[in-house]
């Protein structure tokens, strides 16, 4: 029942958090740099959530209004959560049994630092694209080619860029995709229809991405250092056992999320497979890393295989720069990564709770005017969604549901809406620094946000393709009576 005293926000009154906010994340970038996430991102989220809670408060919601808000918003990102902490866990055992290394010492052999880039976004497609999950293809591997990349020197960045940008083509048009089956199901189309459509407008991104890669790579060029890369082979090898054996993990967990096995659970089993491996394969490893020799060696492996789960491995090879590399992983190397995700979706759910962010959406409908511009506002939503609310999730339901009425008005196919949410609601919330994807891509692969997103250009040229074909009505499709998936008209 609703509350006769309750006021809806104006405009002005639902944009002053977001100004806040903008304003706070811009001093603490330039006060913290490349540690703003780690804590004064998350204040100024907080801060920003406490100025809209103040103004829901004084247009009659209640505290526990907004704590019940808050608390459902939160719950919403405690699947992404627990994945986060469960690719820690693995990243940690994956590199003490041999995995991780294993991948970086093969494909220092095989990815020529030329081609690099364009292979890593053809690699990561075509795992993305059979597991249908951006997030297990970053979490194993990405985490490899990162290693790679940072072994022969290359720009992190890029190379994180091009991870990404091959993760969520495959994603996006991956029937096993949980947002895949999200966007038409919240347009009003069926899968297969919104695939089809879709490949109108993620082809010809990935080809212009895959062609800046390809031209950047030729341009730096960078041939390896075939005496330092070797060097570094035979440090791995010191350290580890390497072999094809120890890939099984990885292809343990492929197998299980192409048996659509859960995510959390498939990388469970993966992460605890990493613990067996290195228990049966790196028994001097795990003995060196424990670095107990009082302690029985049943019980050294044991406690070598629990602490990689919990606080990642530590390599000490007397290498800097292979130390660096290969010291990661543990549920407790993700906990900045979850602290800035509850705050994010704090701020997210006070909005949404105080009807702020619906106020803002209803303005943005209400400057359409022709189908270029419904086009360019779902966009234009969807990609405020990933920023406001900091889930991609919330950028595809609450824009479906906002704008499917005015695309049946207008009298155009559901799938345009379909497909016009995932050019935007899913490619942009890695881009987002405190969005539950753009903290998670960061956490995993090490590489800030900032400095990846740049390099994302898949991401960053779909929704571009997508208001260019909305404007010039190109392959919008029109709706015709009984059926949603009438032929796009060029």
């Amino acid at each position: 029942m609703s509350n006769p005293t309750r006021r809806a926000p104006g405009l002005l009154e639902a944009l002053i958090p977001i100004v806040v906010l903008v304003g706070l994340l811009a001093s603490s970038v330039f006060l913290y740099a490349d540690d703003s996430s780690y804590g004064p991102n998350q204040i100024a989220l907080i801060l920003a959530a406490m100025v809209a809670a103040a103004l829901g408060v004084r247009n009659g919601y209640t505290w526990k209004e907004l704590e019940k808000g808050i608390v459902h918003g939160i719950s919403l990102s405690t699947g992404a959560v627990l994945i986060l902490l469960m690719v820690g866990a693995l990243i940690g055992t994956w590199i003490l049994s041999g995995t991780v290394p294993t991948l970086i010492y093969y494909g220092l052999g095989v990815l020529s630092p030329t081609w690099f880039y364009a292979a890593a976004v053809v690699i990561c497609a075509i795992v993305a694209l059979a597991t249908g999950s951006s997030w297990t293809t970053a979490g194993t591997i990405g985490v490899a080619l990162v290693g790679i990349a940072t072994v022969q020197g290359l720009n992190l960045g890029l190379a994180a860029g091009a991870i990404i940008s091959g993760a969520y083509f495959g994603d996006k048009m991956s029937p096993l995709s949980d947002t895949t089956n999200l966007a038409p199901a919240m347009a009003g189309t069926d899968l297969f229809t919104h695939i089809r459509h879709m490949l109108w407008t993620t082809v010809p991104s990935v080809l212009i991405a895959l062609a800046l890669f390809a031209g950047i790579g030729l341009y730096m060029g960078g041939a390896s250092d075939a005496a330092e890369i070797a060097a570094i082979q035979a440090q791995i090898a010191t350290q580890f056992a390497v072999s094809p054996i120890m890939l099984l993990p990885a292809v343990l967990v492929l197998g299980l999320v192409l048996r659509k096995v859960p995510a959390f659970p498939a990388l469970f089993i993966g992460a605890l497979a990493g613990c067996v491996f290195a228990v049966l394969f790196q028994r001097e490893t795990v003995l060196r890393f424990v670095g107990e020799p009082t302690l029985a060696p049943g019980l050294a492996l044991f406690k070598g295989a629990w602490t990689a789960l919990h606080s990642g491995f530590k390599l000490e090879s007397g290498n800097a720069a292979l130390d660096e590399l290969l010291t990661r992983g543990g549920m407790s190397s993700m906990l900045n990564t979850v602290w800035l995700i509850l705050t994010a979706m704090t701020f997210g759910a006070v909005m949404e709770t105080t009807q702020m962010l619906q106020r803002i959406a209803a303005a943005i409908l209400g400057a359409v005017r022709g189908t270029g511009s419904l086009i360019a506002a779902t966009l234009a939503t969807s990609i405020g969604m990933n920023v406001i609310a900091s889930d991609q999730y919330i950028a595809i339901v609450l824009p479906g549901r906002m704008f499917r009425a005015e695309f049946q008005r207008r009298g155009l196919a559901a799938k345009n809406l379909s497909r016009t949410l995932e050019d935007a609601g899913t490619l942009t919330s890695p881009l987002v620094p405190w969005n539950t994807c753009g903290a998670f891509m960061a956490g995993t692969l090490g590489v800030a946000t900032a400095t990846y997103a740049p390099f994302a250009f898949f991401n960053l040229i779909n929704p571009l393709v997508a208001a260019i074909y909305g404007f010039t009505g190109f392959t919008i499709a029109k709706h015709v009576e009984g059926e949603d998936d009438a032929e796009p008209t060029a």
